[in-house]
Parts: structure tokens; sequence; C-alpha cells
């Protein structure tokens, strides 16, 4: 089982609640708000080859202080307090959907954090002839056909079981909990000014995508590679959960950008 702890930021106005396992080199995981637990296999994955750090962002059950942060720029410098807390001078970063956002946006405002970047299946950039789908007001019956590449794999019916029965209230406020948190730093995408800041991004990155993601297309990912110099792609096949659809490859691709 994982170390699971609380790090106060800001004079306890911000806690992070951050789970831990592994040995090696550091690398800090952010994970996407559709992520039914803390810690996943693809985590354990990692932890065979590094010393992982998984925070919970802030509005997430175990993490507290999001009405205190007034943006993504501020979210931004809460994390880079959060680094200095854990005594990570550098770490690889590895971040899926909103959190790839959170750690391209750390990469870009403080360039010296980051070790390696390994960005799956990122939000942050918008281009109006290919909207990525707005997740955030889908029903949850929709939402896992857009989200996954087969919403009948066993890996997908675990993940809709774990978000609970519709009577079930506390499920129910948990995930309008999760998606209030991530529209306040994410929507809307156009406004967030992402695009000018990944020229700042020194560190080699990785982009990681699913070949059938509905969620966040394809297309995206050349328009990332674009704007980040020196940017490898890897399309692998899946949807946009391809971190637990195929955790084994994509924990690969992290070791190889890591240890060239």
């Amino acid at each position: 089982m994982p170390d699971d702890r609380r790090v106060e930021t800001r004079g306890g106005a911000v806690t992070f609640r951050v789970l831990g396992a592994g040995r090696g080199a550091p690398l800090v995981y952010f994970h996407s708000y559709y992520e039914r637990s803390a810690w996943s296999p693809f985590l354990d994955l990692l932890a065979r080859s590094f010393s992982v750090y998984a925070p919970c962002h802030p509005g997430v059950p175990g993490s507290t202080g999001i009405e205190t942060l007034d943006d993504l720029l501020d979210l931004t410098l809460a994390y880079d307090e959060l680094l200095g807390a854990l005594g990570l001078e550098r770490a690889h970063l590895v971040g899926h959907s909103f959190g790839g956002m959170a750690a391209a946006e750390i990469a870009a405002v403080f360039p010296g954090r980051a070790r390696s970047l390994t960005l799956v299946s990122p939000l942050g950039l918008w281009r109006d002839d290919a909207p990525s789908a707005d997740i955030l007001i889908l029903p949850a019956d929709e939402l896992a056909a857009v989200l996954w590449r087969d919403p009948a794999s066993g890996v997908a019916r675990e993940w809709a079981a774990a978000s609970g029965d519709q009577e079930d209230i506390a499920a129910q406020v948990e995930s309008l909990q999760r998606r209030s948190s991530m529209a306040k730093f994410v929507w809307p995408i156009p406004d967030k000014g992402l695009h000018r800041r990944l020229h700042r991004i020194a560190a080699p990155t990785l982009l990681v995508w699913g070949e059938t993601d509905r969620a966040n297309p394809v297309v995206y990912a050349e328009e990332w590679q674009r704007r980040i110099k020196g940017a490898a792609l890897r399309l692998l096949p899946g949807g946009h959960m391809i971190l637990h659809e195929t955790p084994e490859a994509v924990a690969r691709a992290v070791v190889e950008l890591a240890r060239p």
C-alpha cells in the first residue's frame, strides 16, 4: 500500500493529500479528474523504477483549500510550493488529461522543476475546427462512451461501478465536487493562455495519446507537438483513458523517456 499523508502549504490554507511509493528518482503524477481512486495500477508500475508522488488536486477529497485559489496560475504556484515542501527540487512530471495540463503549466512556468515531462492526452489547447468533448456536462452513461475505447471492457466496467449507483448520494456529491473543481481551473480553455507558454518548456517531453481518443481528438497531439520544441509523440491503441486501458505500455514509455 502507498504511503498516505497530508502536506500543508501557505500556512495551512492549502493542504494536499499525497500518496507515495517506490524507490529511485522522484516522479510526480498529476491525475485526471475522472480517476476513481488516488492510486492506480499504472502508479504501481512506475513505482518499480521511481519514487512516485501522487498529489490529489485541491477540491478532490483529501485535499483542501480550493476556495483560496484564484485560477490556474494560482494552482500552478501552489504545486510549486508543494514540490518545495516535499523537498523535490527537480522531478520527472507525468500528467493525464487535466493533470497533463497542470504538469505542462508547471514545466512552462518553472522550467527547472521538470527533469522530463510526459503528457497523456493533456487538456489546455483549443481548436474551433475540432472541439474537445465537454466532459463536464455529460451524463454518466454518455461519459463512459467518450472516455473509453470500449465501454464494455473490464476496466471500464470497474470504473463505472466505482462511481457508485445513481442512488448513492455520497458518490454523487463527490462527482459534483470533482467536476466543479475541474471547471474552476479548466473552462473556458481558450482563455487560459497555455499556448503562449508552452515554448518555455525545456525538459525532454513525450506526448502519449490513444488512437481512438473521443474526448480529446488526436489532432491535439499534433498541436502540442508543434508547440513544444523537440516533443516526441507516441500513439497507442486506446481511448482517452489509455493510461488505465494499457498501463504497461504507457509506463514503459515514461521509463524510456526518463532513462534514454
